[in-house]
């Protein structure tokens, strides 16, 4: 396994869970603290916290410090690496269904000409 295939190891284990999907989507819009997450979804500052625990392991997310605050922000660099993976996959898969569909028609061709010449 690569340093990259653990990292989206990561990503996808991060995204898989729809609290942390909504977080991030949040996040997109702008920054903000535990307590103001908090207040969006039905959970505790301690669930809300370690939801973003996980999110900042896969680095998801940054958190600074401002004063006592620690505001947390979207970070799209993995995000993007994950978008890549998934694109190039996507290729390979479409490449073969291109393949496939070809094959698929030559046949059906061919067992037309076969068709047209039985007596």
């Amino acid at each position: 396994m690569t340093v990259v295939d653990d990292e989206l190891s990561l990503v996808f284990s991060a995204l898989a869970d729809p609290t942390r999907r909504a977080i991030l989507e949040r996040l997109a819009l702008a920054d903000a603290t535990v307590n103001q997450l908090t207040e969006l979804f039905a959970l505790t500052q301690q669930a809300v916290s370690k939801h973003l625990k996980v999110l900042e392991r896969a680095h998801l997310i940054t958190r600074t410090r401002s004063g006592q605050a620690r505001p947390c922000a979207l970070d799209t660099e993995r995000l993007d690496t994950a978008v890549g993976w998934i694109d190039r996959h996507r290729q390979v898969w479409a490449d073969r269904h291109d393949r496939l569909d070809a094959h698929l028609e030559n046949l059906r061709a061919r067992q037309h000409q076969h068709e047209e010449k039985a007596p």
